[in-house]
């Protein structure tokens, strides 16, 4: 690997046994203490939890140079397999508590290392691209939504937004600076059906935006906790008519038929989350008008209870994996 990598953490496949000191016993009880001896000297193999490798910053010229980190599933270093890919917006909250904006994680590499166990799915790589602090929502905003919006619903992204939407350079940057050096770096898989686009809340979006604009790339994505009303909920209501007709004709002009993709969607109930119904039925409404099969092709689903944060998410990872990797 170049010098742009540094290994975070590394543990290995089985831990080294120590030798039982020697004892004297009486002959009748050699055999069965000598077991019993062992049973309790004898340390357990360490669990190959896999490793993490960061990049400090991805050369790019699309937009400021990110912090990456990649989990690489156990048994990579041994294998000579190629591993499907999963990139992961807002990559500070994925895996260490220590680097999280909230004091919470999607903890993904602990879920894959589940699913991976059950053998519900094959190993795969987890690819974490850190959000860019202020910049997130104008950075994971879908650049050809924000073009469809009339004056009045536009000025409302701006307010939030605060400079100019640079979803399509973050998008470039995806699949033109990142993909590439991962598939040179890693054994990978690089066809889209082993390819996966996860985020949530404005990072549902960008997912949702890569799936639709690059299939060529992305066979698989999950929108999490999506912000389809795109604006302040307060600003929008719940439930704009404009918004709902920008999804619909986008999603009918550029979507196209699901040959063989797979999309997961899903939203909770509580604190900004309860926005989400309406908005996520009129896509399930229009996913469904296209041709798209529930359960075969996409998946939305509610959890009720659940609010807008990592810990929801964590809890619902084997859910959203399962589907999008697993086994059919």
């Amino acid at each position: 690997m170049s010098g742009l990598f540094t290994p975070l953490k590394r543990i290995p496949a089985k831990a080294g046994i120590r030798p039982a000191r020697r004892v004297w016993i009486p002959a009748f009880a050699g055999i069965l203490a000598t077991l019993v001896f062992a049973l309790f000297t004898l340390p357990a193999a360490a669990q190959d939890t896999g490793r993490f490798v960061e990049i400090a910053a991805v050369p790019t010229t699309n937009i400021t140079p990110p912090h990456v980190v990649v989990w690489l599933p156990p048994g990579y270093d041994a294998a000579k397999r190629r591993y499907g890919v999963v990139y992961m917006h807002d990559g500070q909250n994925l895996f260490f508590l220590a680097r999280s904006n909230f004091n919470k994680v999607w903890a993904a590499d602990k879920s894959a290392l589940r699913l991976i166990a059950a053998k519900r799915v094959d190993p795969f790589i987890i690819v974490g691209v850190d959000q860019p602090g202020e910049a997130r929502y104008r950075q994971y905003f879908p650049q050809k939504l924000y073009a469809m919006a009339s004056p009045k619903v536009r000025a409302g992204f701006d307010r939030l937004a605060k400079g100019p939407i640079t979803g399509d350079a973050y998008l470039r940057f995806l699949t033109d600076d990142l993909k590439p050096m991962i598939d040179r770096e890693f054994r990978t898989s690089p066809d889209p059906k082993h390819t996966a686009v996860i985020g949530s809340s404005m990072g549902g979006l960008i997912s949702c935006y890569a799936f639709v604009e690059k299939p060529s790339v992305f066979g698989r994505a999950a929108c999490v906790s999506t912000h389809w009303p795109l604006a302040d909920p307060s600003d929008v209501g719940p439930f704009n008519p404009e918004i709902t007709a920008i999804w619909k004709a986008y999603l009918t002009k550029s979507l196209g038929k699901p040959n063989g993709r797979r999309l997961w969607m899903d939203h909770g109930t509580e604190t900004l989350d309860a926005n989400y119904r309406p908005y996520q039925q009129a896509i399930d409404a229009d996913l469904i008008a296209l041709g798209w099969k529930r359960g075969r092709d996409f998946q939305s689903r509610e959890y009720p209870g659940a609010a807008h944060e990592e810990n929801a998410w964590a809890a619902r990872m084997d859910d959203i994996f399962g589907f999008l990797l697993g086994k059919r």
